[in-house]
């Protein structure tokens, strides 16, 4: 295999990293560590983080691409005699999720179907012609008699699937017994885990040989496209958190300590940005940016990097437009600080501008930023799904909730109800929104030190 980086792999991986580093220096100063271990004290807080952190391992194994190797020609020779290399980019989910791949199916099925969800014309043994539901090339075809012995089978494969999670839930409770020693929600933490391992567990047991969440028009396995939305969502949230910081950080705070006209352009960048609106300027650039995309195809040399660049667009145009909230109220509270008598006195004494900020302000300042960073995550997952849904979000050949929510609304309209693509895609952005919510609430509370005061 060849491996591929993309503009995003390497954004996400630069955030993983910015998190290792963040936590290092958290762990060697006690006076940044005392507000996160009230975070770890919080069970429902850990509860939401253990769920992030499944949400985020499965957007870094979706971002490890590669090209795969053709295979060889006649005898083993090469073309050229070179190694050739598939144009279709995969990643290490993909890897491991091959038989969703591979299963595919002629149309709709639902959920641990073994038949069509429509009927076609079947042709019988006796020559006559019927219509009716035909059997799934893969759902329940180990099965002799799908009808009889369907919920048998389900109930067995599904019983080895908890069987392996729970061992599997039991050796990370042995190994993570040591770390969780004297956190206050250990409790919490091992029972998520146990509920994330059982259902891992009993759907790697069904997936290989039942469509846990149906098949959409084109008989694509829906588990599989909800478990590839998964990067997007999460990308789309970190990608422009990494986009509006520099920007909010950097004007929010200057406009407050500088003041005069520094101030006043600042204001004057936010107002004007904020009196348009957001969904029409998203639009614009991403209109214009995909017409530059349609006319030079020349620049990509696979699909996923065509589609990759438009994600990252994407995060810029959200990035630029999400700035203004975190700008003003840093520039509020940078208002408050610059007053306090230890600023006044750096400032008498000459110290210069570049160290107060470094080392009075933005420690001062940085729990609003932490706060609004792990707050506005839920929102900008929205506000994908919403942008996919009218047209003007991700690629529609990525997979996304948006996507997928766009195109379950059609299958609404069908007699009977194609209903269970939109199910997915909600039930998982709906874990993944509530617990961002969850956990920006948790890390509320410990860091902002109004809170603190009234417990």
């Amino acid at each position: 295999m060849m491996p591929v980086l993309l503009w995003t792999d390497g954004l996400i991986f630069l955030l993983v990293a910015g998190l290792a580093g963040f936590v290092f220096v958290v762990r060697r100063h006690e006076h940044l560590a005392a507000p996160w271990r009230r975070v770890a004290g919080d069970p429902v807080g850990m509860a939401a983080a253990v769920l992030l952190l499944c949400f985020t391992g499965i957007a870094v194994l979706d971002s490890l691409h590669f090209r795969p190797a053709l295979p060889a020609g006649p005898g083993g020779d090469k073309l050229g005699g070179e190694i050739q290399y598939a144009p279709e980019v995969k990643s290490l989910l993909d890897r491991a999720l091959a038989p969703l791949i591979e299963h595919q199916e002629k149309s709709y099925s639902a959920p641990f179907a073994s038949r069509l969800f429509i009927r076609e014309a079947i042709t019988l043994a006796d020559g006559r012609t019927v219509r009716d539901f035909p059997r799934l090339q893969y759902g329940g075809a180990a099965l002799a008699d799908p009808d009889a012995g369907r919920a048998g089978d389900i109930l067995v494969r599904a019983a080895a699937g908890l069987a392996g999670g729970l061992a599997v839930w039991l050796l990370l409770a042995w190994a993570l017994r040591r770390p969780l020693r004297r956190s206050a929600a250990r409790g919490t933490i091992l029972y998520t885990l146990l509920a994330v391992c059982l259902i891992v567990g009993a759907l790697a047991a069904l997936a290989p040989h039942y469509h846990v969440f149906g098949t959409d028009k084109v008989g694509q396995d829906v588990l599989y496209a909800t478990l590839k939305s998964i990067r997007t969502g999460v990308l789309i949230g970190a990608l422009t958190t990494l986009i509006t910081l520099p920007l909010a950080i950097g004007l929010g705070v200057s406009a407050g300590y500088f003041g005069g006209r520094v101030d006043d352009v600042v204001q004057y960048l936010y107002t004007t940005l904020n009196a348009i609106p957001g969904v029409l300027l998203i639009a614009a650039a991403v209109l214009m940016m995909q017409t530059q995309l349609e006319t030079h195809p020349d620049w990509f040399e696979t699909g996923a990097e065509r589609a990759d660049l438009r994600l990252l667009f994407l995060c810029m145009i959200l990035g630029m437009t999400n700035w203004t909230g975190l700008a003003r109220l840093l520039r509020g509270e940078t208002l408050k600080v610059r007053e306090l008598d230890y600023v006044v006195a750096a400032r008498a004494f000459g110290v210069s501008n570049t160290r107060i900020l470094l080392r009075h302000i933005l420690p001062n300042v940085q729990h609003i930023v932490l706060i609004s960073v792990v707050m506005d995550f839920s929102g900008l997952v929205l506000a994908e799904a919403v942008l996919s849904y009218v047209g003007v979000g991700v690629d529609p050949g990525m997979m996304s909730f948006g996507n997928m929510i766009n195109g379950a609304r059609l299958e609404l309209a069908r007699e009977p109800v194609v209903w269970w693509q939109l199910v997915a895609a909600f039930a998982f952005m709906f874990v993944l929104v509530l617990s961002a919510n969850l956990f920006a609430d948790s890390v509320r509370d410990a860091l902002d030190p109004r809170s603190r005061g009234r417990s």
